[in-house]
This record gives structure tokens, sequence and C-alpha cells, in this order.
């Protein structure tokens, strides 16, 4: 023994390229041959046989002007090596295996925001990028987002709310800012003067429902909110509902940008309230996005 504690095989056993090798001098007859079949000088082979010999303090190769041949306890070891490499290659083609499940399919949880507005554009680059893997997207609110990621029903999330859900890591991926929106009917479209926190708060809107990132950050900024003059479960029906004249709304600026070009809404100036968020990818703490889920996270970075 070389005195490592017992149980610690790594430092008793040699690694899987030091038996291959030992596996190829055995077919070949030939340390040079062994080397050139694995991709490495024959230096470092001869290096690694005798790194190998000395960890297991046994004479495993014979070397000669007419080649290398195994010693009777290298022809032992040399079986033994067998049986741990095609072990492991066992090992990687089930690992492979799994891979190729996990990649062939995503499941992706969004808020209704960046499910509808951006979302489209990153799936379609992943599509191009991955042919083969299934996408799946399930669009909610952030509070619905959080539950579907801790439930392992989603790889990976989006949300739009000020904080991070208890038991989510996660990363700023876009920047968006509400704004209060109203038909061109309104009587707010006609104002000389911003409107102030006091009156958007003390004002009956058209609203997500509680739970939605939406909803979350105007409670935040304004410190409270009158009780909704419409309550509905997603952005395009608000913004419908606004488009219709039902009332005045606080909405994404990325929801509104082609009613706001054709005049079907009007945005009202606010003065004393940010209404600025951030937009973030979230996943289950500790296990950070990988595949498909990775890719997807680098094309919200790139810009795709």
């Amino acid at each position: 023994m070389d005195g490592s504690p017992p149980g610690m095989l790594a430092h008793r056993v040699p690694d899987l390229g030091a038996l291959e090798l030992l596996l190829a001098v055995a077919r070949l007859g030939s340390l040079g041959g062994a080397a050139r079949e694995l991709g490495i000088t024959q230096p470092a082979a001869s290096s690694r046989i005798r790194s190998m010999e000395r960890r297991l303090g046994l004479a495993l190769v014979d070397r000669s002007p007419r080649g290398s041949r195994l010693t009777d306890t290298g022809a032992l070891v040399t079986d033994w090596a067998r049986r741990v490499v095609e072990a492991a290659e066992e090992f990687d083609a089930g690992a492979q295996a799994l891979r190729d499940r996990r990649d062939s399919r995503l499941r992706v949880a969004a808020s209704m925001t960046i499910a509808e507005y951006l979302l489209p554009r990153w799936l379609v680059a992943l599509r191009s990028a991955r042919p083969d893997t299934a996408v799946s997207l399930l669009a909610g609110n952030s509070t619905s987002v959080a539950e579907r990621l801790l439930a392992g029903e989603a790889d990976l999330g989006f949300v739009e709310g000020l904080t991070v859900p208890a038991g989510l890591d996660a990363t700023v991926i876009a920047h968006d800012r509400l704004i209060v929106v109203t038909a061109p009917s309104h009587a707010w479209s006609r104002r000389r003067r911003p409107l102030t926190a006091q009156e958007l708060s003390t004002t009956p809107l058209i609203l997500r429902e509680q739970g939605s990132g939406t909803r979350q950050v105007l409670d935040a900024a304004l410190g409270g909110l009158a009780r909704p003059l419409i309550e509905l479960s997603s952005t395009t029906a608000v913004k419908a509902a606004a488009v219709s004249g039902a009332g005045p709304s606080v909405l994404s600026e990325l929801a509104v940008g082609e009613e706001l070009a054709a005049r079907r809404l009007v945005r009202i100036p606010l003065e004393g309230v940010s209404l600025s968020r951030d937009l973030k990818a979230v996943w289950p703490t500790g296990h950070r996005p990988v595949g498909p889920a990775r890719e997807l996270l680098g094309l919200t970075r790139s810009g795709a």
C-alpha cells in the first residue's frame, strides 16, 4: 500500500487512460504502436507505464529492442483492466443516453409578458440550433412559474416580479418598463399635466391578477392600489380591454408598441414614481441549467 487513506481508490488505481494504454500494448505488442494509436508520444507512453507500475508496485511490461511484452503479472492486470475499461464504456454509453433523453425536450415556464413578447424569437433561434429538441411553453403568472419549477414540471423559467421566489436562483436577462395607457377617448388622454402616483394609486385600473409580476411591481411602486376596475389573467386580455375604452391600465412597454404606434392606445405621462423592472430567468437553487435550457439561457443574453 502507498499509505493513502483506505477507500480512496483514485490514489491506488491507475486512471482509465493508463489502463487503455496497457490494453493497447497487450494487443499490439509495441509501446510505440500503442502510443500512436492513442495519439501520444512514445516517451509519454513510457512515462505513463512507469507511473502505473510505481503506483501498483508491480512490473507490467518488459521492454526490449524487439518490442514490448507483458509480464505474467502484467497479463493478469490486463485482464482486470479490460473489465474496468468495458465497465467505463458502459457507464459512458448510459450517461450519453441520459443526455440524449434530456436534450430531446425542453419545458419552459414563463410569465405572460415574456411568453408573449420575448420568448417566441428566442425559441425560433433555439429551434434552428436544436431542431430535434421538442419545446413546450407553459405561460402563467410569476407565482405559477415558480411553482412549476419547484415541482419539477419545467426546466427553465422566466419571471417579471421584483423578487426571486424562494428556492430559485436567477439572472437578469432583460429590462422593461411599465407605462400607463388608455384609449384615446379616455379623459386622461387630454391631460396637460403628468399623472401623479397618488392619482394612479387611487384610480380603479384594468389589472392582471394577483401573483403576476406586473401587479407586484405596480403595487410595490405605488404602495398599494385601488380595487381593480377589471382583473384579467393575461396581458393580451388587459390590453384588449384598455383598447376598448373600458378604462386605464398599466402595461409593459414591450406589449403595447403596436397599439401606441397605431393610436389605439395613448401613453399617459407619470411623475414621481419609477415603474422599471428587471426580467429574470430562474431555475431551482443549485441546479444550473444544462443542455437545451442552458442554450436557451445563452440566447436570451446574446440578443437573439
